[in-house]
């Protein structure tokens, strides 16, 4: 992700003011988003990762008042 955003600000080289750049890695940022949404098969949901995780869930104790 981060190699996409400097391949793209390099194309740019300088932007007028802050808010461009602010906007053009907004724009990748979505864009990565989407993508990642689609190819949601591609990712471990936390239920899959804890069916094969080997240890042992962990409980935190409760804080003392």
């Amino acid at each position: 992700l981060n190699g996409e955003i400097k391949r793209r600000t390099d194309v740019v080289g300088i932007f007028p003011n802050d808010a461009a750049a602010v906007r053009l890695v907004g724009a990748i940022l979505l864009e990565q988003s989407d993508e990642w949404a689609t190819q949601r098969a591609r990712y471990m949901i936390l239920e899959t990762i804890g069916a094969i995780s080997d240890t042992a869930p962990v409980s935190l104790p409760a804080l003392a008042s």
